[in-house]
């Protein structure tokens, strides 16, 4: 068909008026979480990936009247009233029947809870357990006795265990034919701090096929399991918000009002 003199092509049109919709919603460029399903050794899984040295990273965990938070919407809520908005989250670590943390919590420069290093019962303890540390521009899975030794200066930063991959190995209590089979969350870092990849098993996996996808699939050296039954993904690209019983310490990811219109004009 030939082109008519003056008429704007469909597809600049249609990008235009995207465009529009979202600087209209006050929409600003965000790199979008990048979200996915994948399938590693017949497993299945949802993956989101993430730029710590670009995206708004934080951990939840209170109201300012010291409740604890406890589920997606309620962040979200929270954030909307400061003009923002819950782009990806996922629960973050072990806690006790009150939701507070089993080990090291801090957010936003205030510890609640101390670093555990000593072994205990459950897969918290089954050292060597570790620290999901969040500073300016990168978050990096720390085993914790490197974290003792090193003494990161962590902006935020919640323990969990066991360690899925201690610097590319394999956690050393891990058996291959282990009959132990749940839905489980983790995450992986990389060396330098800026790729973060969130995990969440779509069927039940023992913990070798799980660090395995993190080691031998996505390539990242360091890698923690956040937990299993109760595990939890929050994804707007996906439409995806899981419900369910009150969480503990949340990861997420949270944008301007409006990005997330941006992100899915992307998709």
């Amino acid at each position: 068909m030939p082109r008519v003199p003056g008429l704007i092509p469909g597809p600049i049109m249609r990008l235009c008026t995207g465009l529009w919709l979202a600087l209209a919603a006050g929409a600003t460029p965000a790199i979008a979480v990048d979200c996915r399903d994948e399938t590693f050794d017949h497993n299945r899984y949802t993956l989101c990936e993430v730029d710590a040295a670009t995206e708004d990273l934080r951990l939840f965990l209170r109201d300012g009247n010291g409740a604890v938070l406890g589920h997606f919407s309620t962040i979200d809520r929270q954030l909307q009233e400061r003009g923002e908005t819950l782009t990806f989250a996922t629960n973050a670590g072990m806690y006790h029947s009150d939701r507070s943390p089993v080990g090291l919590y801090i957010e936003d420069g205030k510890e609640e809870m101390r670093l555990v290093t000593t072994p205990g019962p459950g897969n918290f303890g089954l050292v060597p357990n570790g620290v999901f540390c969040l500073r300016e521009g990168r978050a990096d899975v720390i085993e914790t006795g490197v974290f003792v030794a090193t003494g990161p200066q962590c902006d935020s930063a919640t323990q969990s265990g066991p360690m899925l991959v201690i610097d590319g190995e394999l956690h050393p209590r891990f058996l291959e034919a282990s009959t132990s089979r749940y839905i489980r969350n983790g995450v992986g870092t990389s060396a330098d701090g800026r790729r973060v990849i969130f995990v969440i098993s779509r069927n039940t996996v023992n913990f070798h096929s799980f660090a395995s996808l993190f080691r031998d699939h996505l390539n990242l050296p360091n890698a923690l399991y956040f937990d299993g039954n109760i595990s939890r993904f929050h994804a707007v690209a996906l439409g995806r918000s899981d419900a369910g019983f009150m969480m503990g310490p949340v990861v997420g990811v949270v944008a301007p009002l409006g990005a997330a219109a941006t992100d899915a004009l992307r998709n």
